[in-house]
């Protein structure tokens, strides 16, 4: 049965959409923007931006009991291909040695002139 999943520590969805949904043990997220839940704010460099999209990731997961390790697959979008060295240095950071399987793409005209944009699926393990 499919489980619709919020958390008030993300931006909320500026659109139709959930922020996540769970169906079974697949766990779906949105794409997350750079945007600060607590102030509408977003960060000027592609680095803060992505720091600040896998952070709302992390809280997102954490809201379906998943954390950053379980999950599978992302794929970023990026405003310019050109960011993409720095934005792969910061999210390096949070996966550890069993990175996800990743796609990355050049997409024009990201929600608010944000310069990055990360979704992801997950696999919630029940102990």
């Amino acid at each position: 049965m499919k489980q619709v999943i919020a958390s008030n520590d993300a931006p909320a969805a500026i659109g139709p959409y959930s922020q996540a949904i769970r169906h079974g043990n697949l766990v779906f997220l949105s794409g997350q923007l750079p945007i600060d839940a607590t102030d509408g704010s977003v960060p000027d460099d592609i680095q803060a931006q992505t720091r600040q999209s896998l952070e709302n990731m992390r809280h997102v997961l954490a809201a379906t009991g998943c954390t950053m390790d379980d999950v599978v697959k992302t794929t970023c979008y990026l405003a310019d291909m050109e960011l993409f060295q720095e934005m792969n240095e910061v999210y390096r950071s949070f996966f550890g040695s069993a990175p996800p399987a990743r796609t990355t793409i050049a997409a024009k005209g990201l929600p608010r002139g944000v310069l990055v944009e990360i979704d992801c699926m997950a696999v919630h393990t029940d102990e």
